[in-house]
């Protein structure tokens, strides 16, 4: 016998369905109203649950609540509204399969076409400060994800919609098209809409991953692309930026770009170890980075004198650099930086005569930080190896004096205290292995990212003599422990007076005993700052 279709709803094969009915359930209303009202004019009917139907009633929309279209009300709180076989039939039924037609009309399902979810502010609320955890967990949503997902999945058949920026394309195609989308579009919506609830549900596990204080079995983080660059570190590399969606802060947070060219790859590189060297100062502070290491740092009584003192320490390498600055740029200082080829720069602000001058230059990209929020202390360091993900605590802070060590039978003077702990700041943010020398809180040579401490001690000193420094009683800072006597030794030859190191080589000895010979004071901080 010849098989007939039931009555009521007709099968469709993938791409042929047109959109007679919707569900509305937002958290984020923005643009909710004009949506609705465009699918009630295209002759949709509208399906919508609590707040969202009360909206569209105010606004005098019709919406079938959602209770009505299930025969069941909403109950516990709200927390289940949604979690019916009825609606979850109705978007899941493949439609080209003629016993889920068969079931949908056996039981007076009625197809669910397209679904407009977004969820609870999970996100915001669990980001505010002292908020109850039962608050939190009341925004993980629930109901909502598992609309999306079904829509999402059977996406041949159903369209599943959770940014309100997609509505005005949303409405244009269904105006235009007799009231379908196309399969490639409703696929392009699936392909948003799992990874708006993959990014949901990341932060959901990162807030309780974060409650352990440990780290946890599964790392699940989810990242936001931010911006597209020009290319990555080399030009034949695609780029782009993410930035962890939870996060408090990240690099570009409240950066504005008031001016240049696009950023770069390697400017992002080098603008996040800037920032991080110079947010390690209370005094006004300069720093220029050249292919992720400073080639120059110091602190002043002002900016001017911070960046002068800086430059000097390496004028050629400082050619092209990114600048970085704590205190906002005046007039003064941007003429100096008019004066030299710059390709960033970063600060919390800058003069309004200031800013002219340096937008004479036309591809000079400049920066503007307003953002005043530290980063979490807890907040984890990762670097990315092949197919996988190494993850660290960051290296945050510095030791305090009075947990250091004096090794020598010389004390460092209280100037020398200050030369050692401004050495070892910025040390910790030179590539291992880092040596800096440091006189007049500047630094005097930078020795970085060399296979052996000797040489990095050698490269400082050869740097601090092309820039005219005189190292006579200069501090020295190294990352990590001297292996044997020879560096501190060269150092000494060299002028330097006092040394700060961890400690802790088996030869801890030999080099103390090389500094009393020659009368130079050292200090063990006891913790190694390796920046790989």
């Amino acid at each position: 016998m010849e098989q007939t279709e039931p009555r009521g709803v007709e099968a469709a094969a993938p791409g042929d369905v047109q959109v007679r009915r919707a569900l509305l359930s937002v958290s984020d209303k923005r643009g909710l109203v004009d949506f609705a009202r465009g699918l009630s004019g295209l002759g949709i009917a509208i399906v919508s649950t609590g707040g969202t139907a009360r909206e569209l009633a105010d606004e005098g929309i019709r919406a079938q609540p959602v209770e009505d279209y299930t025969g069941f009300p909403e109950i516990l709180d709200g927390r289940v509204k949604t979690l019916n076989p009825r609606i979850h039939a109705g978007l899941l039924a493949v439609r080209s399969d003629h016993e889920h037609v068969e079931t949908l009309n056996r039981l007076g399902i009625a197809p669910i076409d397209l679904v407009c979810v977004n969820l609870y502010p999970f996100e915001r609320v669990s980001a505010q400060r002292w908020v109850d955890d039962q608050e939190v967990i009341e925004n993980i949503d629930i109901g909502g994800p598992t609309l999306i997902r079904a829509a999402a999945k059977n996406h041949p058949y159903t369209a599943a919609v959770v940014s309100p920026e997609s509505y005005d394309a949303v409405l244009e195609e269904l105006g235009s098209s007799g009231g379908r989308l196309s399969s490639r579009t409703r696929e392009s919506l699936a392909a948003e809409a799992f990874a708006y609830t993959a990014r949901y549900d990341a932060m959901i596990s990162r807030w309780f991953a974060e409650r352990e204080g440990d780290f946890p079995a599964q790392y699940t983080r989810s990242f936001e692309k931010v911006l597209d660059l020009s290319y990555g570190e080399n030009p034949h590399q695609r780029g782009a930026y993410y930035a962890e969606t939870g996060s408090r802060t990240d690099l570009l947070s409240m950066v504005s770009k008031l001016h240049g060219r696009e950023l770069s790859f390697n400017n992002l590189l080098d603008l996040d170890a800037g920032r991080r060297l110079v947010e390690e100062f209370e005094l006004p502070a300069a720093t220029v980075i050249k292919h992720n290491n400073p080639c120059g740092a110091a602190v002043g009584a002002d900016l001017p004198e911070a960046f002068e003192k800086a430059l000097a320490t390496d004028p050629q390498s400082a050619f092209g650099g990114v600048f970085c600055f704590n205190r906002r740029v005046g007039q003064e200082l941007a003429e100096r930086l008019h004066a030299r080829f710059v390709e960033l720069v970063f600060a919390p602000g800058y003069d309004e005569d200031a800013l002219a001058l340096l937008r004479e230059k036309p591809n000079l990209r400049i920066l503007e930080n307003r953002e005043r929020r530290r980063v979490p202390v807890g907040e984890h360091d990762m670097k990315r190896v092949r197919g996988g993900l190494l993850v660290q605590d960051r290296d945050t802070g510095l030791e305090v004096r009075d947990e250091m060590r004096v090794a020598t039978r010389r004390k460092p003077s209280e100037e020398e205290w200050g030369e050692l702990l401004f050495a070892m700041r910025v040390c910790k943010h030179v590539r291992s292995n880092a040596i800096v020398l440091a006189r007049g809180l500047r630094t005097a040579g930078v020795g970085a990212g060399q296979m052996s401490r000797i040489d990095s001690v050698r490269i400082a000193v050869e740097k601090a003599r092309a820039a005219g420094m005189d190292l006579g009683r200069a501090a020295m800072a190294s990352d990590a422990f001297f292996p044997f006597a020879d560096g501190p030794q060269l150092a000494i030859e060299a002028g330097i007076g006092s040394i700060i190191q961890p400690g802790g080589s088996q030869r801890d000895l030999e080099v103390v005993e090389a500094c009393d010979a020659a009368g130079v004071a050292m200090v063990f901080t006891g913790r190694r700052h390796f920046r790989h």
